[in-house]
């Protein structure tokens, strides 16, 4: 073979000419492929059909609509009431502890009374001597009226020569002198009495009893500790007079205050039993605030910043019928204050408000109705409300070009997955818009199983919404609303607001 290749490469550099390099070669053939297949692409997309874009849509419905404010607290008795000590000295008995039922009366702890008794046996030795005292200036007025009488006696007998007038009105001054010191010494016994009461009644207050029927709740004390009532009563014990019937306190948000009055039903839970909810109604809705504040702060090298933000509450009382006796005070309850109940409306899901062609088109859209720069908070009564409930808001639905048709409504109240529409140009029937399927992609299961459904009753608000009531899309099916509980795509704000929680449609 050295003999084949010798001659070529001298021909070659006799001729001058350079060597191929095999690289550059392959490189021309795939770059003119490239450029080829992207003509190929360009020209199929030129001639072939546009496909229609095909959506998720959802039947409007009439059915019963139910709007509730979520707010936090917790439960506690009707009358709870602090028991302590108003007389200091050292405990020496304790006859109840927690959770014993006790009545009014009833013994539940004594103080040491040795020194107390001996005060009252010393007021009751003041009384004797201060009655005594008044049994002598008895004596003593009798003896200074007799003496007056019989000097008043002679006095006439004798025509007035005798006694002297000076005598005469000596007599009489004895006289009214030993009636003053009987006033006194009378006065001295009801003196005497009262500091026998006193003394009596830090004796009797030395056993400390229970002012209601009801159960202990917490105790505080112990044999051979000393109480000392100053300025303040200590509390010894804490009672509850009736734990068949509590009651909620609960903190409004100031933006759901004014939707909450008394008489409306609510319903509760508390952690202690999941999946249970209790049913409790409004009896008092405060009319002073519970304003508190929170501040953050940031720092860098060159700067700090600090805000402070108030955060304003209104507390709402919930009366509970606690027969059974399984709620206890202090519990923390989750409340949902039905606010508004509608009956046989008209009712979309959120999801349509929220929809928007995805060619841009303007209208529609769940953010026209969250509250923006744009609020009127006062004045301009002839100004358009932008959102939540009488703002006009846009609906889509199929048209019969099968492109979306915008339709102009007027939206009521919301429970946060489904909204009243109160006016415009939708009819019950009519399918709106949820959400655009990909491309051959068929509208699930869950769909097509909500819209062959007739029932229309309002959902459990605790539980998962069937299909037709604009629950969110599922997760990988866009547009779909479906009634399968785990799998479901983020949910927009919901309107239930409460304390600490987002709030809008």
């Amino acid at each position: 073979m050295s003999n084949d290749v010798t001659p070529d490469k001298d021909l070659s550099d006799f001729l001058g000419e350079k060597p191929q390099k095999p690289w550059r070669k392959w490189a021309m053939r795939g770059g003119v492929g490239v450029v080829l297949l992207i003509l190929v692409l360009l020209v199929a997309r030129c001639f072939s059909g546009e496909d229609k874009p095909n959506f998720a849509t959802r039947e409007v419905r009439k059915g019963d609509l139910t709007v509730s404010v979520s707010a936090t607290g917790n439960l506690k008795p009707i009358n709870q009431v602090d028991v302590g000590s108003e007389q200091s000295g050292k405990i020496t008995a304790v006859y109840v502890d927690v959770n014993d039922r006790v009545t009014k009366g009833q013994k539940l702890a004594e103080l040491d009374t040795r020194r107390l008794v001996d005060t009252v046996n010393q007021n009751q030795a003041q009384v004797a001597s201060s009655q005594a005292s008044v049994a002598q200036a008895q004596a003593q007025v009798a003896l200074a009226k007799a003496t007056l009488d019989r000097q008043e006696t002679v006095f006439k007998l004798s025509g007035g020569r005798v006694p002297a007038n000076t005598e005469m009105d000596s007599a009489r001054a004895d006289y009214q002198s030993a009636i003053a010191n009987l006033r006194s010494a009378q006065a001295q016994v009801r003196v005497s009495q009262a500091g026998l009461s006193t003394a009596q009644t830090n004796l009797s207050i030395a056993q400390i009893v229970s002012p209601v029927n009801g159960v202990v709740l917490s105790r505080d004390i112990e044999p051979g500790q000393t109480v000392a009532a100053s300025l303040n009563a200590p509390v010894l014990f804490t009672l509850a007079e009736d734990l068949t019937q509590m009651e909620v306190e609960v903190s409004v948000d100031e933006a759901d205050v004014g939707q909450v009055k008394d008489g409306q039903t609510a319903s509760f839970a508390v952690d202690a039993f999941p999946g249970r909810t209790f049913p409790a109604k409004v009896t008092r809705v405060n009319v002073g605030s519970n304003a508190s504040s929170s501040s953050s702060s940031s720092s860098s090298s060159t700067t700090t910043t600090s805000t402070t933000g108030t955060v304003v509450a209104y507390t709402a009382v919930l009366s509970v019928d606690n027969r059974d006796e399984t709620l206890r005070p202090g519990m923390t309850a989750t409340a949902d204050i039905v606010t508004q109940e509608l009956h046989d409306v008209l009712l979309v899901p959120n999801s349509a408000l929220r929809f928007k062609p995805s060619s841009g088109a303007s209208g529609g859209g769940i953010t026209s109705v969250l509250p923006g720069p744009g609020r009127m908070r006062r004045g301009g009564a002839n100004r358009q409300v932008k959102f939540g409930a009488g703002s006009s808001q846009t609906v889509y639905i199929v048209g019969e070009d099968g492109n979306p048709k915008a339709v102009q409504v007027t939206v009521g109240a919301s429970d946060g997955s489904r909204t009243a529409i109160t006016g415009g140009d939708l009819k019950a029937g009519a399918r709106v818009i949820t959400g655009q399927l990909a491309a051959g992609q068929q509208a699930p299961a869950e769909d097509q199983k909500a819209d062959s459904g007739s029932d229309t009753k309002a959902p459990d608000r605790r539980q998962n919404n069937p299909a037709a009531d604009g629950t969110p899309a599922s997760v990988g099916k866009l547009g779909n609303s479906g009634d399968s509980a785990p799998d479901t795509a983020p949910v927009a704000p919901t309107e239930t607001r409460g304390t600490g929680r987002p709030s809008g449609t």
